[in-house]
């Protein structure tokens, strides 16, 4: 079953978002994961968002998504993120 990582928050340090975005793919290779989504500008039909940034990552199960975000690779990089935006991430299961 398909697992989705969905990120949504608002930009706090645009040139740290964009050193974040430089250096995350890095940490991607050799893993089972899909960008579906990734925009600093998404129309809100509904509700007050975090922000207009929205991510959609698919990884293959828990486990796929667990060794990517838990990697030495990732964690070098996610003070980045965390660092330049302020809202929430979740973890779903897919419907497959």
């Amino acid at each position: 079953m398909s697992t989705y990582f969905v990120v949504n928050a608002s930009i706090t340090d645009r040139q740290l978002l964009d050193a974040y975005r430089a250096a995350v793919g890095a940490s991607m290779e050799g893993h089972d994961v899909s960008v579906l989504v990734s925009t600093n500008d998404a129309e809100i039909i509904e509700g007050e968002p975090a922000g207009q940034r929205v991510v959609l990552l698919r990884f293959a199960d828990k486990d796929a998504f667990h060794a990517w975000y838990d990697s030495p690779a990732y964690q070098s990089v996610i003070g980045m993120r965390t660092g330049s935006t302020e809202g929430f991430a979740v973890l779903v299961d897919g419907r497959d």
